[in-house]
């Protein structure tokens, strides 16, 4: 008889990562190497094309780091709650929260403050809204045991049916001509872009900052320790006096909050204005938990990861158009991905013994 053993892994060196990681790519690529087989196209093309149309050209490649922006701020603030063990599902709800709260502040206030005034007074309300958004589940959790995995997924659904309310009702545009959405920002609340591209130059910024600044807190404070001992030893974290409810609400709080940020980068510096949830975001708070997982739960490299991932979201509209694939390509090609980066990540941590015994 054949019987598996499963044991931990205590040593697990950066090289061993890297080559996990590395083999986790490669498999999940040949599998979608079959579904495109499947589906009538070759492969090699099918995947050239998807790096030639997102990395090939300077048009796809600006587009790619546009798309990157909210990746790797909803990636880094997942890294977080990722790392306490909190399985942060709703990033998609917070970022509409996120677009939610900054439209509104800055159409209330965007006529009456300069740029230099509004446009930070709209990155707090979209940090604010996000993280509301994503404390709600931290209670539910700590206080009611309620899983985070279903509270944060049903949040999104409910966010996302908000957002369709008050674009059909109060917040419709007078100039919209009686079609769902809000009017324009005013000029002083729209982000400025990089001349020639879509890139919200600010947002970039604060989404390298927020990653960089979240791998110091970490690695080197105190609530880093803290987040990182809840997730990875309850009991150790509560002989220790760690305070559990105040730290989840606290990394749920940031993990949201940045969630809201790329609502913001969204609202006020692709589209400026709010409309259905479909348009304000493509998926991303799906996209980067992908993102974080790749990073290794690193904040720091989700910079790399968003951009990667933000290749293959561009690079996937690129074939709809030149090999007529449904737009459902780009999520098989994700989800297949994050399944193989999951399955690495439990060979990573763990050891399988074969051995073989007669009956």
């Amino acid at each position: 008889m054949i019987r598996l053993s499963y044991t931990d892994r205590y040593q697990i060196t950066r090289l061993r990562t890297l080559v996990t990681n590395i083999f986790s790519l490669a498999a999940g690529l040949v599998v979608i190497s079959i579904i495109f087989l499947i589906a009538g196209v070759n492969p090699l093309f099918a995947i050239s094309e998807i790096f030639q149309g997102s990395f090939g050209s300077m048009y796809g490649f600006k587009e790619t780091i546009t798309k990157a922006i909210p990746l790797i701020l909803i990636g880094a603030g997942l890294t977080l709650a990722f790392r306490a063990k909190f399985w942060n599902i709703g990033a998609e709800g917070q970022m509409l929260m996120g677009a939610i709260f900054s439209t509104w502040t800055g159409l209330t206030f965007g006529d009456a403050l300069p740029g230099f005034a509004i446009i930070p007074l709209m990155f707090a309300a979209g940090f604010l809204g996000g993280a509301l958004w994503g404390i709600i589940p931290a209670i539910l959790k700590i206080r009611y045991a309620i899983n985070e995995v279903i509270s944060t997924l049903m949040l999104n659904y409910i966010c996302a049916h908000i957002l369709t309310m008050l674009i059909v009702g109060p917040w419709r545009g007078a100039t919209r001509f009686g079609f769902p959405g809000t009017d324009n920002l005013p000029d002083a609340a729209i982000l400025s872009v990089i001349p020639g591209s879509r890139i919200h130059y600010i947002t970039l910024i604060l989404a390298l900052a927020c990653a960089a600044i979240l791998t110091l807190a970490i690695y080197k404070t105190r609530f880093g320790y803290e987040a990182r001992v809840v997730g990875e030893n309850p009991d150790a974290g509560k002989y220790a006096g760690i305070n559990f409810f105040k730290t989840t609400l606290i990394l749920m709080a940031v993990s949201g909050g940045l969630a809201g940020l790329a609502g913001v980068g969204e609202v006020a510096g692709i589209h400026h204005y709010l409309g259905y949830p479909a348009s304000v975001s493509s998926g991303y708070g799906f996209t980067a938990i992908i993102v974080a997982w790749l990073a290794k739960l690193n904040p720091l490299y989700t910079v790399i990861s968003g951009i990667f991932f933000a290749g293959i979201l561009v690079g996937g509209d690129a074939i709809q158009i030149s090999l007529g694939l449904p737009a459902a390509t780009v999520e098989i090609v994700n989800g297949t991905l994050l399944i193989f980066l999951i399955m690495g990540d439990y060979f990573l941590h763990n050891k399988i013994t074969v051995s073989f015994s007669r009956t």
